[in-house]
Parts: structure tokens; C-alpha cells; sequence
């Protein structure tokens, strides 16, 4: 989930964004009634009034029912979202009768949610009271005074406080300041999903674990010669899947190679690394080869969901880099129900490019829940997040999307550990490399998706990697990179 990037170039639509956004969002009733107007509740005869407004009418004994929204990425699937779902239970639970909690989703490409939020978070009238962040995106919204420090409110938390989160994993949600800014609701890993019957039928082993990147090939051209309708092997690589293909394809391979994004010890970007070189490598191997789907599939905002929704559970795609949450699409009640995934599928992870120490490599992020700086009901927002996010709901949320937990009290739950994969894909974080937290990321990022795109296109490893040097360059300032 698993699981963006800005885009910041596409100014006339993000407007448009800005006007509609939260008109087409906010009704999680289809009512088609614009956000902003209170309606009546039939059942209470309570008078609602979204947050920021104030009931100045009615008759005696009505009183004003906060409405605090919760804005989030929908992914196509509306009201049969995990999210979606999770935040109703949470309203129909929440036991201030007095605050109503609304879902107020985005439906956007992973890459398009981000610009989207960007540009509702500036504005009082547009900024939800809770936002989905991205802890990816995160230390950027925060640099940028679009979100409410937390620390005073985390600091008086006893969750927060007595070790039931996690500790590792509040870096997640702390700014380059040194600032909470979000309460993280889970974690991923990244591996390699591949289908066993398939495997089997083509010969290889069903409890593949791949010890370097030419295994990976080895194995995906097995399948291409022995099963020629099933795609040997899916990874992101266009812009409009966004983040997932910067993290989870080119990070993924890039830190396989020993090399990084940034360099920690002198605080630059490297613009020009082999390790560079050697992940477009690969990646022009997979389309020059013909060993990944059609070009036409991949570079679609949805690619994501086609692997794992359709090419997946179908029997037509043997392997797929993807993240521990797409087990979430295949219970009962998920996008794409496929009771058989748990004995169908393997997660192997994934190896570093030549078998070198670590052996294997993945990259680990997550999400969390935010209050913008212009949201109208902070302290209403923060008692919705700490019930939200409490052990209970917080185990319900996980479980149901399939994601890895942040609170070490759920991930020694029963009812958490017998998921399937859970055990495995947290073993993976052992050897977790995370982005980098610096402000700049972002706009690397979407460098990082023109890089990649323009390899699956066409365009030489070489040719690719100077033009991103060039792009970093000019985005970071020549002060800020180094070469290696």
C-alpha cells in the first residue's frame, strides 16, 4: 500500500484539482451533495455542520455536530475500499456521539494523490481535518508548514509512551527538524511474489530463492520458453504509477547494488554511480527481452492493480516485485478475493545484484495519519487518531489491507501472526533500507520515474543516467551531488 511522487508540472489540471477536489470527495454518501453543506441526520435529529462551520440556526435542543474528515487515496474501488470500510467502523464505533467521522477519499493515480493533497493542504477551505501521508512525503509537507507538529500530544499519549508502538519505526514520521508529524499506521516490506503452480508447471522450484539478479532472469526466461501466454515477470515502470516505481522497482534494485540516493556522510546527492548504470541494466533487460508485459500495461497509472488484481490471482503473471500488502486484495471483502493466494503464491525475497552481503534487500516505508496545519478541529482530529490507532483498530486496519504493523502489541497478536506471509515479510525488514528524509526527495523522485520510464521506452541505460544527472542537478543545486 503499501506504499507517490509530485507533478509539479502539470499546473492547469492540479487548478482544476483544487476547485473540484474535495466537491467530488467528500460525499462518502453519494449524494452528490457539495462538502461544505450541513445536512440533517435523520436518525438523531442532530443538525451537522462540517468542521470550520458553525450552526447558527435550528430549533432548541439542536447542537452542532462536528463533522472531522479523513482524506485518503482511493485506488478505483470506492466504498468496497479497505480504508473506506475501516473509517466507517470507526465513525459507527467512535463514542463522542457529538463528532462525526467522515471518509473524504481522493481517487487518483498513486503519483496524482500527492499533488492533490499538496495543494488542499494550503488552504482552510480545502484541507481536510486528518490526511493520509506517505512517510515518504512527509518530511517535505512538513518543511513546507502544511502540517501540525504533534509532539506535545504524542508526549502525553500512554501508547506512544509505554513501548506499544514500535520504536524503530517512529523515524518514519519525524522530520528533519526533529518533529513528530504523524502517528504511523503501517509498515511494508518488497520481495518478490511469484506463482508456484506456475513454477511448477515450467520446471522451476517451488520454494525459489533466487541468490542474485541473474537467477531473477534465469527464472523469467525459463517461464517465457515454457509457458509463452504468461508474462515471466512484472515490475513498475512508468511515471504514472509514481512512487512505487522509484521505491519499488529502482530503489529496490539500485540499493541491491551497494549504492544509495544520497550520500549520508557528505550530505549530496549521487548523480553518477555504475550501481546507477547497473539498475536501468536490468530494467532494459526485462523489455528488451520481452520478459514483462506489454509497455502499454506497465506505463498505465493502474499497472499496480492490473498485476495484482487481474495477472496475479488469473494464473497469468509467474513473478511480480511488489509490496507485503497485496495479500489484503485477496481476502473476503478485498478488491480481488482469492482464497487459494495462500497456497498458490511465494514471497522470496529479493537478492542483491551479484549475492553480496546482505544477500538480499528491500525497501520499507509506510503511512500515517496527519493533521493538516490549516485543519479546522485539531484537538477533535487528535482524540479521532488516538481511537483510530489505538491496539484494536489499529490490528483491523492491518490485517485487513494486508500491510505489516507499527505497534509491537499487535505483532505479537494471535490473530496478527496466523496471517499468512506476516511472519516473512517482517522478517524482511532485517536488511530494510528506507528513502532518504531530506526535502528534496520528492522532486529526486519524479527524476527517478523519467529515468526508469525512458529506459522501458527505449532510451540506453548510459543516455538515461546522464540526462538524471543533469535533471538532479539542476533540482538539488551542483553544491549538493557527488559522483561515484
Amino acid at each position: 500500500m503499501a506504499s507517490g511522487k509530485r507533478l509539479w508540472s502539470i499546473s492547469t489540471s492540479l487548478v482544476l484539482c483544487t476547485t473540484l477536489l474535495f466537491a467530488c470527495s467528500n460525499n462518502s454518501n453519494n449524494t452528490n451533495k457539495p462538502s461544505n453543506s450541513p445536512s440533517t441526520s435523520a436518525d438523531t435529529g442532530t443538525k451537522e455542520t462540517n468542521a470550520g462551520q458553525t450552526n447558527n440556526g435550528g430549533t432548541e435542543g439542536n447542537t452542532e455536530k462536528k463533522v472531522i474528515t479523513i482524506t485518503y487515496r482511493d485506488d478505483g474501488i470506492g466504498q468496497d475500499g479497505v480504508m473506506y470500510k475501516w473509517i466507517q467502523e470507526i465513525a459507527a464505533n467512535y463514542p463522542d456521539k457529538n463528532v462525526e467521522i467522515k471518509p473524504t477519499p481522493i481517487q487518483a493515480s498513486e503519483g496524482d494523490y500527492f499533488a492533490k493533497i499538496a495543494l488542499a493542504l494550503k488552504s482552510k477551505d480545502t484541507a481536510p481535518d486528518i490526511v493520509t501521508e506517505d512517510t515518504f512525503i512527509l518530511n517535505s509537507d512538513a518543511s513546507a508548514g502544511y502540517l501540525t507538529p504533534l509532539d506535545d500530544k504524542v508526549g502525553a499519549w500512554e501508547d506512544w509512551t509505554n513501548g506499544s508502538f514500535i520504536e524503530a519505526l517512529k523515524k518514519g514520521v519525524t522530520a528533519s527538524d526533529g518533529k513528530v508529524y504523524g502517528v504511523p499506521y503501517n509498515t511494508d516490506s518488497r520481495g518478490l511474489w511469484y506463482n508456484k503452480e506456475l513454477f511448477k508447471k515450467a520446471g522451476l522450484p517451488e520454494d525459489w530463492a533466487p541468490k542474485n539478479w541473474d537467477e531473477v532472469l534465469d527464472a523469467a526466461r525459463t517461464i517465457k520458453s515454457k509457458l509463452p501466454d504468461v508474462v515471466p515477470i512484472w515490475m513498475n515502470m512508468g511515471k504514472a504509477t509514481g512512487e512505487a516505481t522509484s521505491m519499488q522497482t529502482y530503489e529496490m534494485l539500485l540499493y541491491g547494488t551497494g549504492e544509495r540516493l544520497y550520500d549520508n556522510d557528505s550530505g549530496k546527492w549521487i548523480t553518477k554511480s555504475q550501481g546507477i548504470v547497473d539498475a536501468l541494466t536490468f530494467i532494459q533487460t526485462i523489455n528488451k527481452e520481452k520478459l514483462g508485459p506489454p509497455l502499454s500495461k506497465v506505463l498505465n497509472g493502474q499497472a499496480g492493480n492490473t498485476s495484482t488484481r487481474e495477472y496475479l490471482p488469473q494464473g497469468k503473471l509467474a513473478i511480480s516485485l511488489d509490496g507485503s500488502w497485496i495479500t489484503g486484495n485477496y481476502l473476503e471483502g478485498g478488491a480481488a478475493p482469492w482464497p487459494e493466494y495462500k497456497d498458490v503464491l511465494g514471497f522470496a525475497p529479493m537478492p542483491t545484484s551479484k549475492g553480496q552481503a546482505p544477500g538480499s534487500i528491500t525497501l520499507a516505508g509506510g503511512w500515517a495519519l496527519s493533521i493538516p496545519a490549516n485543519a479546522q478541529h485539531k484537538d477533535e482530529a487528535w482524540d479521532v487518531i488516538k481511537f483510530a490507532l489505538n491496539k484494536e483498530n489499529s490490528k483491523k486496519l492491518v490485517i485487513a489491507s494486508g500491510n505489516i504493523t507499527v505497534r509491537a502489541d499487535v505483532g505479537s497478536d494471535p490473530e496478527y501472526t496466523q496471517m499468512p506471509f506476516n511472519e516473512i515479510a517482517t522478517n524482511y525488514l532485517k536488511n530494510a533500507e528506507f528513502r532518504p528524509a531530506q526535502d528534496k526527495y520528492p522532486e529526486v523522485s519524479t527524476q527517478i520515474q523519467t529515468m526508469v520510464e525512458s529506459v522501458a521506452s527505449g532510451t540506453s541505460p548510459q543516455d538515461a543516467a546522464n540526462k538524471y544527472a543533469q535533471d538532479v542537478t539542476r533540482t538539488v543545486g551542483a553544491d549538493k551531488i557527488v559522483e561515484k
